[in-house]
């Protein structure tokens, strides 16, 4: 049987052509996305901006909803290969030491100066613009680490933990990081004498750090002066 042919006439046994087609064609698509939106982008923008055949995108990916979805797969891959969810520290270690680890971990992920712009933008409009892209997403990459900081938080609580108090201590914490990141630009004009940035990433998330541990900390402490 002949092998399988892709659009552009290339035969499947050519992996490193296969391979080169397809990431040039994710990072088009990421590009575009980012720039005019799920709704507005077309394949053939996309495949244009690839030098790629339009048939390409069918063949690869299916269909654009199909492209998208990959697309936003790859900056989670890339990102979650790059920072684990709690670097440098065991699953056994103490809740506080993994909580600092989960928190620069994660900012030093926002601020990575090597990040594709594409990156980012795309994420902001995928949160404010959801396709069905977002539930793949959730299910696959952001909630074993959302229950991953729920269960040190949960630690860190004790006695004090209920379900509504945990999430208000994942948002915090997580807003908190975000916060530097996404306001960046309007922190810059309010606070010029510190703009913030991967220079001081490791800064932020260390204030982030002691600034959560120090309320989880009170908050465990109230329910153990109420039960005294």
């Amino acid at each position: 049987m002949a092998p399988l042919t892709p659009p552009g006439g290339t035969p499947l046994a050519n992996v490193e052509h296969e391979t080169d087609t397809r990431q040039r064609l994710l990072n088009a698509a990421g590009e575009v996305f980012a720039e005019v939106g799920f709704h507005t982008a077309t394949t053939r923008d996309i495949a244009r901006r690839a030098s790629a055949n339009i048939a390409a995108i069918n063949y690869y990916f299916r269909d654009k909803q199909g492209l998208y979805t990959e697309a936003v797969r790859l900056i989670y891959r890339d990102e979650d290969t790059k920072y684990p969810a709690t670097p440098g520290v065991t699953d056994d270690a103490p809740p506080d030491c993994r909580l600092r680890a989960f928190i620069h971990g994660f900012m030093h992920k926002l601020f990575d100066a090597e990040r594709p712009a594409w990156h980012g933008r795309l994420l902001s409009r995928e949160l404010f613009e959801p396709t069905e892209a977002l539930d793949a997403i959730v299910a696959e990459r952001i909630r074993p680490r959302y229950q991953l900081l729920r269960g040190i938080i949960s630690d860190l609580l004790g006695a004090a933990r209920t379900d509504a108090l945990v999430r208000l201590c994942i948002n915090s914490v997580i807003g908190q990081c975000l916060h530097y990141h996404h306001a960046r630009h309007m922190l810059a004009r309010l606070q010029p004498e510190c703009p913030y940035g991967p220079h001081n990433a490791a800064e932020l998330a260390e204030h982030v750090a002691r600034f959560s541990l120090g309320a989880i900390a009170t908050l465990a402490r109230g329910a153990e002066g109420r039960t005294a």
